[in-house]
């Protein structure tokens, strides 16, 4: 009898698991009807689950009941075949993130693809996934994990966050009493998002009274944190948009580049759209079409559309004219021959 008992408690020790993690409280008599045992068997079955390390707490009440709470340890989880192919995929991306992780991410996505289905595995097999911008590039130091949870302990206490800040690799020193200690940040994070294999801090610093955009990998956080303090609003309200229009050289939430101009190339416009990135092309012919084009100045938006090496007839504005005339001047200095080039080798 006990051999012939002990798989069917196995399944409904495993069934009476799911249910708990489905929702928070769950009535007792409810739970029973659920699994078609009596209330009495409900209860050694969750005594069994609190001897495996399941934290499940009795709920008192006129019908009473059962909640899983958080516990010490992590014990075994049961996910079902939506969440199991949500989180092998999210284990899959997490080497983009930037966040140190990727060789954690890749034992914990071995061991959920041991015990998958078959079924399940195929379709994770079938996924490849697309990474939108750049890969972090080698050299990139991944942020720190440590780092990213320090940040986000800050942002969700609203504390501000103290931290040591390395430009180009170096600590910026502040000159203090003759010698150069290094100069401690103090900003109200307002939020933490990645871009590029690389995790930024968008932040309002008081001391320059400014919106600032952080590095998380050139992050060292002080402890303890600053004072708290009152959110305020960012500029678009988009901290998406935000970061993307500080890329593009605005000061402001929105986001555009600083330049931009149109004209006419006269090339065809399915060989100038791959390399127009978030540029628009409209096609005007079979040998010409136009183009808008922005860039953080107007030198190097002149620059970029001179690159396309074809005829080009500026239609506005004024500035991307003088760009063109400065860039040809500096192009025709370049073109003359130096008079001793002996002077500049080594």
């Amino acid at each position: 009898m006990p051999t012939s008992s002990a798989p069917s408690t196995s399944r409904r020790l495993l069934s009476l698991l799911s249910l708990l993690q489905a929702r928070r409280d769950w009535p007792g008599h409810l739970l029973a009807e659920r699994l078609e045992v009596s209330p009495r068997t409900v209860r050694r079955d969750v005594d069994r689950l609190r001897e495996l390390g399941y934290p499940v707490r009795a709920i008192k009440g006129p019908d009473g009941g059962y909640r899983l709470d958080a516990g010490a340890q992590l014990p075994p989880l049961l996910f079902d075949d939506d969440q199991a192919i949500a989180l092998a995929i999210a284990l899959r991306g997490a080497p983009q993130l930037g966040a140190g992780i990727e060789e954690d991410a890749a034992r914990a996505l071995a061991t959920i693809s041991q015990v998958m289905p078959a079924r399940l595995r195929a379709r994770l097999d079938a996924f490849e996934p697309t990474v939108v911008g750049r890969p972090a590039r080698e050299g990139d130091g991944p942020a720190r994990t440590a780092v990213l949870l320090a940040i986000a302990a800050a942002l969700n206490a609203r504390e501000e966050l103290r931290f040591d800040y390395a430009s180009s690799g170096r600590t910026s020193p502040a000159r203090t009493g003759g010698r150069d200690v290094p100069a401690p940040r103090s900003v109200q994070p307002h939020h933490l998002l990645a871009r590029s294999g690389r995790w930024y801090l968008i932040g309002w610093e008081p001391a320059r009274e400014d919106w600032r955009v952080y590095r998380a990998d050139r992050i060292t956080p002080r402890t303890p944190n600053g004072p708290r303090f009152v959110p305020r609003e960012l500029p678009g309200g988009d901290p998406a948009a935000f970061l993307a229009a500080r890329f593009k050289g605005s000061d402001g939430g929105a986001d555009r580049w600083p330049c931009q101009g149109e004209v006419i190339l006269h090339l065809p416009a399915g060989e100038v759209v791959p390399f127009a990135h978030d540029g628009i092309v409209t096609a005007l012919g079979e040998d010409r079409c136009r183009v808008r084009l922005g860039a953080w100045s107007w030198p190097g938006l002149a620059a970029a559309l001179a690159r396309f090496d074809a005829p080009i007839d500026v239609v506005d504005p004024p500035e991307l004219r003088t760009a063109f005339a400065d860039l040809a001047r500096r192009a025709a200095a370049a073109a003359t021959p130096i008079a001793d080039p002996s002077r500049y080798r080594t």
